[in-house]
C-alpha cells in the first residue's frame, strides 16, 4: 500500500517535537464484541502462502491454482468469450502473470445488474535486479545490481537473508515457442552488509543506495594480485557471444538453470527476478496472536478476498456478479497495463456482460457500474504503542479486532458515508466489527486503487483493509486472527450485497 505517515522529517530539518496525548483506541461505529472465528484454517494457509509464494507472479500462479481446484474456469484475454461465460459460472483472468481478476456469475444475472467487487493489490516493496546486473568484483566480493522498487531497500533491508526469485522466459527448443517458469532461489544468497558502528560517522549514513547498499552474492578471491588488489570482471559468454545470459552473473545463471533443469543456457531468453526475504512467515506472541511475515501489504487483503470468493455460499437466485480483482505496480503507482490504473478491470466487466447477453445494448455495462458496489482493500495502520501520539484519536485500529475503513478528507480513499453506511449494513448481517482510520492533519496520507477504481467507473466505494504494525518494513506484524476476520467480512460482502444494496435504491 503507497501509504506513508511522515511525522518526523530528518533531525536537521524537523522541528523541536511537541508531545501528542496519547489517543483513545476505540472502534468505530460501537459494536457487541465480534463471535469467535474458527480463524487456524486461514492462519496457517496464510502463513504458507506468504513463506511459499515470495513474487507477485507466485502469488497469482498459486492464487490460479486455488481458483483451478475450486471449479473455476480460466479465461484468456486474446480469446473470445462469447461462448465461454453462462450464468452459475465461476472464471478468472489473469493479466501479465502478475494481475488477476476471479468472479462468480449469478444463477439468474440480467443485463446491467450490478457487481459485488473486492479489489486489492498483490505487489510488494522489493529490489529488482538491473537489465545487466552483473558488477566488477571488488575486494573479491561478487555483488549483483538491483534497484529499488517503490520504498524498497529503505533501512529494514540492511543485514537481512535474502533470496532470488521471478519468472524466467525459456525457448523450448521442440516447438520454438517461448514459455514462462516461476524459479525462487530459496535459500539465503544475497545480503546488504552495514557498516559496523566502530567507524564512527561512515556507519550512521545517510547511505547511497546506488553505492552502498548494493548486495554480496557470493566471493572470488581468485584473480588476487600480489599487491592485494583486483583487476575488472571480464566478460563471461555463457549461452554464447550476444546471449542474454552473457549479460548476467554467471554463477547466477548456473543456479537458476540448474532450479529449472536448463541444460543449454541460450535457451535462457530473459527473465525478471528480485530479492526476498527468506525467513519465513511465523506466528508471535505469548498466545501465538501475532503474525511475523514479510510482504504482508498487501497479500493478506488478497488472500482474504480470494479465499472469500472461493467459500462464499452461491444462491440459487443470485442475480449480480461476485469478483476479485488483484492488481500488480500499486506500490508505483498503478500506471502500468497490469495496474489498477488500466483498463483490465472496466474491460473485463464490459466482456462478461456482453457474453452473457450480446443482444443487450452497449449501455448496458454502464448500467452494471452504477448497480456496483467496490471495496478497495488494502492493509492499513494499526496502532503501535510505542508511538500513540501519532495516531488521531478515535481513528486508531487494532490487531485481530475488524476490518478497518479508511477515510480521508482530501480524496485519498474513496470512502464516503454512503459506502460507510453500506458496508456497516453487510458488517451487521454477518456478525463482523469495523473499525476507522484517519490520518492526523499534521502527517501525510497515502492512497489506493480505490479512487482511480471507483472515479473510472462512476461505481460506489468504499477503502477498508486489515491492520498491521510496520508497514513498508521488510518484515512486519498483523494478528493471527486478521486472515479469518478479512474473510469473513468479505464473504458477507459477497453473500449479503443484493440485500443490503435493496436498502439504498
Amino acid at each position: 500500500m503507497t501509504k506513508k505517515i511522515a511525522v518526523f522529517e530528518s533531525s536537521a530539518s524537523r522541528p523541536a517535537l511537541v508531545a501528542r496525548p496519547e489517543p483513545s483506541i476505540t472502534t468505530w461505529p460501537p459494536a457487541p464484541p465480534s463471535p469467535q472465528l474458527s480463524t487456524p484454517d486461514y492462519t496457517d494457509g496464510f502463513l504458507s502462502f506468504l513463506t511459499d509464494n515470495p513474487t507477485v507472479f507466485h502469488a497469482v500462479d498459486h492464487f490460479t491454482a486455488r481458483l483451478s481446484s475450486n471449479g473455476f474456469t480460466e479465461l484468456t484475454q486474446r480469446d473470445s468469450w462469447s461462448s465461454k461465460i453462462e450464468k452459475g459460472g465461476k472464471y478468472f483472468v489473469q493479466r501479465n502473470g502478475s494481475s488477476l481478476i476471479a468472479f462468480v456469475v449469478g444463477e439468474d444475472y440480467k443485463a446491467g445488474n450490478g457487481a459485488a467487487i473486492v479489489a486489492g493489490h498483490i505487489d510488494a516493496l522489493t529490489a529488482k535486479l538491473k537489465p545487466i546486473p552483473k558488477l566488477n568484483t571488488k575486494a573479491g566480493y561478487v555483488q549483483l545490481g538491483v534497484a529499488p522498487y517503490a520504498g524498497g531497500l529503505n533501512q529494514t533491508w540492511w543485514d537481512r537473508d535474502l533470496g532470488i526469485g521471478g519468472r524466467v522466459l525459456v525457448k523450448d527448443k521442440s516447438s520454438g515457442k517461448i514459455v514462462s517458469k516461476l524459479v525462487k532461489l530459496g535459500w539465503p544468497i544475497a545480503r546488504i552488509p552495514t557498516l559496523a558502528p566502530h567507524f564512527g560517522a561512515a556507519a550512521s549514513g545517510p547511505f547511497n543506495k546506488e553505492t552502498q547498499m548494493v548486495p554480496i552474492i557470493g566471493l572470488d578471491n581468485s584473480t588476487m594480485s600480489e599487491n592485494g588488489t583486483l583487476p575488472e570482471h571480464g566478460s563471461s559468454i555463457l549461452g554464447g557471444e550476444g546471449a542474454f545470459t552473457s549479460t548476467q552473473p554467471p554463477r547466477l545463471v548456473k543456479a537458476i538453470a540448474n532450479e529449472l533443469k536448463i541444460e543449454d543456457y541460450s535457451t535462457i531468453i530473459n527473465w525478471e527476478l528480485e530479492l526476498y526475504d527468506t525467513q519465513p512467515a511465523a506466528l508471535g506472541g505469548l498466545s501465538k496472536e501475532f503474525i511475523f511475515a514479510g510482504r504482508i501489504d498487501d497479500k493478506l487483503c488478497s488472500y482474504a478476498a480470494l479465499e472469500a470468493l472461493i467459500s462464499a455460499r452461491p444462491s440459487a437466485t443470485s442475480s449480480t456478479i461476485n469478483a476479485v480483482a488483484l492488481f500488480d505496480d500499486e506500490e508505483i503507482g498503478s500506471l502500468l497495463r497490469q495496474g489498477a490504473h488500466s483498463n483490465f478491470l472496466p474491460s473485463t466487466l464490459s466482456r462478461i456482460s456482453s457474453a452473457l447477453d450480446p443482444s443487450a445494448p452497449s449501455s448496458s455495462v454502464h448500467q452494471l457500474y452504477a448497480n456496483s458496489f467496490l471495496v478497495s482493500a488494502d492493509v492499513t495502520h494499526a496502532v503501535n504503542p510505542n508511538f500513540l501520539g501519532a495516531y488521531l484519536e478515535n481513528h486508531a485500529p487494532r490487531l485481530n479486532t475488524g476490518v478497518a475503513i479508511a477515510a480521508d478528507a482530501n480524496g485519498h480513499m474513496t470512502t464516503d458515508a454512503v459506502s460507510t453506511a453500506f458496508l456497516q449494513r453487510v458488517a451487521d448481517k454477518c456478525g463482523s466489527r469495523l473499525q476507522v482510520f484517519h490520518i492526523r492533519n499534521d502527517s501525510r496520507s497515502g492512497g489506493t486503487v480505490g479512487p482511480m477504481l471507483s472515479s473510472m467507473m462512476g461505481m460506489r466505494g468504499v477503502d477498508a483493509g486489515l491492520p498491521q504494525l510496520s508497514m513498508h518494513s521488510i518484515r512486519a506484524t498483523t494478528g493471527s486472527e486478521d486472515p479469518g476476520i478479512g474473510v469473513k467480512l468479505f464473504r458477507g460482502f459477497f453473500e449479503y450485497f443484493e440485500e443490503v444494496d435493496g436498502e439504498f435504491r
